[in-house]
């Protein structure tokens, strides 16, 4: 995406236009995502929501003076819970890890530092911590993550009322930034009620992984399909386009102000 003539992705740049850029240490953002289930309403692709995302941060941060650049969109991300939902596409966790490792030596090899990471999947989460605490623990820089839609509930708990059984897998936030970001992929005539959970081991599935035994969670190998038998975890049917916009707005703003922060810690 350019606007007004000004590039802000690397996929954008040619390679001159950025060997020019890198003497004056961009901050470098860098998206991760999902190709999974998000519910029977919304497009699978929320890897699509982060990019969108990212790129407006790269963009607004450049804008208020703060060289920042956004790196294409890892689409697929650690296989965890999804399996079992056609349609969706993940990597090994132990083959996420390397391509993250991979993706990160790439920039930091030409001295690209300052490095943000953007993801919008919880699977991700512990392998970003792995591969850059060993970074860190190499003498390379510190790099944070933004874990996207955990960011984005603390917000929209601050914009607005919201019941707490909207929060989860297929509900909010993501669906009403889904409904913002592309609404022209929703289809809000699918949404339905969630079912009960299934069972497994003669037992109630209790969540992401896990069965309930006389009250205490027990780690089993299940898949979504049992946890959210017709692909609805919550009740998304309150979500608003509005409110996915104002989400959408306080994430970017917070993201600029985080990308500052970092170019002030990082001289």
């Amino acid at each position: 995406m350019i606007e007004d003539g000004k590039k802000f992705a690397l996929s954008d740049l040619t390679s001159a236009e950025f060997r020019q850029l890198i003497p004056c240490r961009p901050i470098i953002l860098l998206p991760l995502g999902s190709q999974e289930d998000q519910g029977p309403h919304a497009p699978m692709g929320d890897h699509r929501l982060a990019g969108m995302v990212t790129w407006q941060i790269a963009a607004s941060a450049s804008s208020s003076g703060i060289l920042t650049l956004a790196a294409p969109t890892l689409p697929f991300g650690a296989a965890d819970h999804f399996g079992a939902i056609a349609g969706g596409m993940a990597l090994r966790p132990s083959i996420f890890r390397e391509v993250l490792v991979d993706l990160l030596d790439e920039l930091l090899r030409h001295g690209l530092t300052r490095i943000i990471i953007f993801n919008g999947h919880g699977g991700n989460v512990p392998i970003i911590h792995e591969v850059t605490l060993g970074v860190r623990r190499k003498g390379g820089p510190i790099i944070p993550s933004f874990y996207l839609w955990k960011v984005a509930q603390v917000l929209m708990e601050r914009l607005c009322r919201v019941n707490e059984g909207a929060f989860g897998h297929g509900g909010e936030p993501l669906t009403s930034i889904s409904l913002w970001l592309r609404r022209e992929a929703m289809r809000p005539d699918l949404w339905v009620s969630p079912e009960p959970a299934g069972r497994f081991l003669d037992l109630p599935v209790a969540g992401f992984g896990c069965v309930d035994f006389e009250g205490i969670p027990i780690d089993v190998p299940v898949e979504y399909d049992l946890v959210a038998p017709n692909s609805a975890f919550v009740d998304a049917k309150e979500a608003k386009a509005d409110i996915g916009h104002a989400i959408v707005d306080e994430l970017v703003k917070l993201g600029v102000r985080f990308c500052a922060h970092m170019a002030a810690v990082s001289k």
